[in-house]
């Protein structure tokens, strides 16, 4: 899909902005459909329906613990309403957080979290 996009940027610049936004969600949306296939091809339904909605689940649960943050420190707001101290003078904005590296920095840093409440498992 990033090969189409770099194409559609060459060719096409108009399009490949158009589409721009939607294509990391397809490759997001293709990485979990696979996985939930291929656990599905080699389980009984059951139990790939409780995989797939706890997947769906866990996904939805990391997506809010990258953005709420992210949109706390960079804008001072959660969904759109003003926080009491960060959107307040005493509190200077974060933009990096509302731009692409910020939600790399979130990301390692819940895995820091993740990881530093059990050290052990860590090295498995």
């Amino acid at each position: 899909m990033i090969i189409v996009d770099l194409v559609l940027k060459a060719y096409w610049p108009e399009m490949s902005r158009n589409l721009g936004p939607f294509v990391g969600l397809i490759i997001t949306n293709c990485i979990i459909m696979g996985r939930c296939e291929a656990f599905a091809g080699s389980n009984p339904p059951r139990s790939a329906l409780l995989d797939g909605l706890f997947n769906g689940l866990g996904y939805s649960l990391m997506l809010l613990a990258i953005a709420v943050p992210r949109e706390l420190f960079g804008m001072g707001t959660l969904l759109g309403q003003p926080m009491p101290y960060f959107a307040s003078a005493y509190w200077d904005n974060w933009i990096i957080m509302v731009m692409p590296p910020g939600a790399f920095f979130m990301l390692a840093t819940v895995l820091w979290i993740c990881r530093s409440r059990d050290p052990g498992e860590a090295r498995k």
